[in-house]
């Protein structure tokens, strides 16, 4: 079963997201809705979004009426998908340099829902960054996708 996320489309509505999104893991995709990665990248987020209803809150963001967000969050490559709870960037050790954003989509539905638990544990504990438990051979490499934002 499939939900249509919330869509953010300015940066007004991405602040109010970040500041009144409580006790719960932001998900924060940033893409374009037409774009095939962002496209698979939806799918996985909305089939597992009812699953991780108590402890996720997913919204799509759109690269391109969100500018300054783009900008903030060095983002290159669609999707980029960003992680905050309550309030604080939570950062994520894939094994890459870049721990402020997931980039690509996951493999599987499965990876998704570990990460999120592990952001939402880590997150209760008070740490503001933590180790990935997805598979490496799983984390898309920056060479496997395209740049033309």
């Amino acid at each position: 079963m499939s939900f249509l996320l919330p869509k953010l489309t300015s940066k007004k509505e991405v602040d109010q997201v970040i500041k009144s999104t409580a006790e719960k893991v932001l998900v924060l995709r940033f893409g374009r809705d037409e774009d095939p990665v962002c496209l698979q990248l939806d799918d996985i987020l909305s089939k597992t979004s009812s699953d991780l209803s108590k402890m996720a809150a997913i919204y799509l963001v759109d690269v391109d009426q969100t500018p300054v967000y783009t900008q903030y969050f060095d983002i290159s490559y669609i999707p980029s998908t960003v992680f905050f709870f309550n309030g604080q960037h939570m950062k994520v050790d894939y094994g890459s340099p870049d721990h402020t954003k997931f980039v690509g989509s996951f493999k599987t539905k499965q990876d998704f829902l570990d990460l999120i638990e592990v952001i939402y544990r880590g997150a209760m504990r008070g740490k503001l960054i933590v180790q990935s438990p997805i598979d490496p051979k799983n984390i898309p490499k920056y060479d496997l996708l395209y740049q033309d934002i």
